[in-house]
């Protein structure tokens, strides 16, 4: 199974690497391998929540997926997006920005001879709105978990004081709000206070939308379908009732609010690449290609071999990774913070998570009793 699942993303890694050497030599090869390992780092995580989301979807949708959902987050969010926002910050036309992106300054200089900015910089510059959209996207989701009464929690002493404080209603905007506002005033430099702001309420704004259309449709369409196929599973199986997989509208939104979710990760792993090379070809090929592969791969594998139900703090450990690096994204509008930084945190919370739930299970076998836990 192993292989099955992670064929794809082999073979997409040999052929990358081959393009790499093609396209600029040794020097292009080891950048690309470079990028994989950063986005994998960055975006492990991201593949847990993603399968949080995606065992909840119909085989159909979890396909669409793994398909079209890989085209946009390689060609999309690592070539596109880049382009897309140099495009907008320059004026320049689609052509000429991907021109400026191909022949950069010489010696990595950030101006051209006559002044103007190179492409890294002008992708650099746009980095407080960027960060600003993905950290509050990222932020409303990590609330959204923390604020929930939950039957199993991690950090119980802490865990459960927030889901006591947060039965109070829109609490997950109330705070969101007050740290957007505090960040466009304490960390945007002046000019882009506003910017930021905007950004910061879009992301919010697009997370309660596209969350709420695929939690709305979800429930639609279970008191539609989902009583027939519940009833019927509980019937064949004799075990505890499964709830019914997205279909339909609730699987396009959850689909949708993946795409969204992938990208608002995305961000941080495409302003950090630029830390190593400014080519979006070895961008494309080591984000894209390598790293956005293996991540859909990790996904698929935490789903099919139902890694979340026997490690039940993985979950929460990934929620916490995120809320670390909504935070990061934010005070990185006006402080640098370093990537390996990023990609460590979130590599402790999901290790320790995992240690937990090692731990749990030990005491739980010792005992006799079940570790899985039915989703």
């Amino acid at each position: 199974m192993v292989l099955r699942i992670f064929g794809w993303s082999i073979g997409v890694t040999i052929v990358s690497v081959i393009v790499a050497y093609l396209y600029g030599g040794w020097q292009a090869l080891f950048l690309v391998l470079i990028l994989g390992i950063l986005e994998v780092s960055l975006s492990f995580d991201n593949a847990v929540i993603n399968a949080t989301v995606l065992r909840r979807m119909s085989e159909f949708w979890q396909k669409i997926f793994l398909t079209i959902g890989i085209i946009i987050a390689v060609f999309g969010m690592r070539l596109l997006f880049p382009l897309v926002i140099v495009w907008a910050a320059s004026g320049l036309g689609p052509v000429a920005a991907i021109d400026l992106a191909l022949n950069p300054p010489a010696d990595g200089a950030a101006t051209f001879p006559d002044g103007s900015k190179s492409y890294e910089t002008l992708l650099t510059d746009a980095h407080p709105q960027i960060a600003a959209f993905g950290g509050m996207f990222l932020l409303m989701l990590f609330l959204g978990f923390i604020f929930e009464d939950r039957e199993i929690t991690w950090l119980s002493w802490l865990e459960k004081p927030l889901a006591k404080i947060g039965r109070l209603d829109q609490l997950s905007v109330v705070v969101a709000s007050i740290i957007l506002v505090l960040t466009a005033e304490f960390l945007a430099e002046d000019d882009k206070i506003s910017t930021v702001m905007v950004a910061g309420v879009l992301g919010m704004v697009t997370y309660i939308a596209v969350n709420g259309l695929g939690e709305l449709f979800h429930i639609e369409e279970e008191g539609e379908e989902g009583a027939d196929a519940v009833e019927g599973a509980t019937a064949s199986s004799g075990g505890p009732t499964q709830l019914a997989k997205a279909t339909g509208k609730a699987g396009f939104f959850l689909f949708l609010y993946l795409e969204v979710l992938d990208a608002s990760f995305s961000f941080d792993g495409v302003i950090g690449a630029f830390a190593i090379t400014a080519d979006p070809i070895i961008i494309a090929l080591g984000l894209g290609f390598i790293g956005a592969m293996f991540v859909r791969s990790i996904t698929v594998f935490l789903v099919r071999k139902g890694t979340l139900s026997d490690y039940v703090y993985l979950e929460h450990g990934a929620h916490w990774a995120i809320g670390a690096l909504a935070i990061i994204l934010m005070v990185s509008i006006g402080v640098h913070i370093n990537e390996i930084i990023t990609g460590l945190v979130g590599v402790f919370f999901i290790g320790a998570a995992f240690i937990s739930s090692v731990m749990r299970n030990r005491k739980l076998e010792a005992k006799g009793t079940d570790t899985h836990v039915h989703v």
